[in-house]
């Protein structure tokens, strides 16, 4: 079985915590090579628990012809241009999320990989969360009918005072966590670029990025989408609901129940504009409807009770797959090209929250 050899560009919480930690796990099918990172103390940690070659500039990884795939988690800024470098100079890329900031910066990373003849993937693994695929799968089945509307809630309260909170390294929130829930509601949405409504927010940040976020998506023929992605939540949550014609569904990353009624058992109604009343005469409320309910949950299996790992694990193998077999990407950069699209309409929607408070 091939081992995939890999270069990692940087130490954080990305690049060490999530790839690192996680590349470990599989050495039938990688090993880490090398690892870069400016910081010595990062770079000691890396050789000690990597076991790999540490390097503090990634410039010096482009002089090794060993490496199979280069994963690019140094901060956002340095996306596009180090992931062009390296596609032009030969290597597969793996780049962490946000790719980039505009649709134009897609567009050349794709020509570039396409020139190159290698593999640019992005590291989207949130489509592979558990519950999203069970979100999937109950829209699928049509038990909930026509889906109305989707609302989304990746919120909580933070005062961050990080580089991710700067607008010259493509931070904020629309940028940091917004590529998770956008990646799956453009799933869910279907086919075609939505039109986008956005307001954006300066709040609790030190930075001088936004850290509210509320998005509508919508489109003829679509279900209505509403993502909110705020640092000024009180009660935290991640959330998702589902409003359609036959029932909805509310739930966690971790727990979901959802509710349904057969069209079969339901009573045949009819308008009317003769005023409704009660058996005993008086004035009623239309409510009398009696709708037969089917409530069913779902949890999260133990087994994928570690949300970072088993997103990982789901990711990797499919990378694997492309890298030794050729196999298709399931998650594309043509995709990804149109979740950059819609942010970059939320920032053209934008211009007044990057003025000096």
């Amino acid at each position: 079985m091939k081992r995939i050899r890999v270069g990692i560009l940087g130490q954080g919480r990305s690049g060490r915590d999530i790839h690192g930690r996680f590349l470990v796990k599989v050495p039938q099918m990688y090993e880490v090579a090398a690892a870069v990172d400016e910081l010595a103390d990062r770079r000691r940690r890396a050789a000690e628990e990597l076991k790999c070659d540490v390097y503090p500039d990634y410039r010096d990884l482009l002089k090794r012809r060993d490496l199979d795939l280069i994963v690019n988690s140094l901060p956002s800024h340095l996306h596009v241009p180090v992931t062009l470098e390296f596609l032009k100079a030969g290597y597969n890329v793996l780049c962490e999320k946000p790719l980039a900031k505009k649709g134009a910066e897609v567009d050349r990373l794709i020509a570039t990989a396409k020139k190159a003849k290698k593999v640019l993937a992005i590291y989207q693994q949130s489509r592979n969360a558990p519950y999203f695929r069970e979100i999937q799968k109950v829209i699928a089945s049509g038990a909930l009918g026509r889906i109305v509307q989707i609302s989304v809630a990746f919120n909580s309260y933070s005062r961050r005072w990080d580089w991710q909170t700067l607008r010259s390294w493509n931070g904020g929130n629309l940028l940091n966590t917004g590529p998770h829930p956008l990646d799956q509601v453009l799933q869910l949405f279907g086919e075609g670029m939505p039109e986008v409504f956005c307001r954006m927010d300066r709040a609790n940040t030190f930075g001088d990025a936004e850290d509210h976020v509320k998005l509508i998506l919508s489109g003829k023929g679509h279900p209505l989408i509403d993502v909110e992605i705020s640092s000024c939540d009180g009660y935290p949550c991640f959330t998702y609901k589902l409003f359609g014609t036959r029932g909805g569904l509310k739930g966690t990353t971790s727990a979901m129940e959802w509710r349904y009624f057969k069209l079969s058992e339901a009573k045949k109604l009819r308008l009317t504009t003769v005023p409704i009343h009660e058996p005993d005469g008086t004035p009623a409320y239309c409510h009398a409807d009696k709708i037969v309910w089917h409530n069913e949950k779902w949890e999260v299996p133990k087994s994928q009770s570690d949300l970072f790992n088993s997103m990982s694990a789901v990711f990797y193998r499919m990378l694997y797959r492309t890298l030794t077999r050729g196999a298709p990407l399931e998650i594309t950069p043509q995709q990804v090209r149109r979740q950059i699209a819609v942010i970059e309409e939320c920032h053209r929607q934008n211009p007044q929250i990057y003025r000096k408070a």
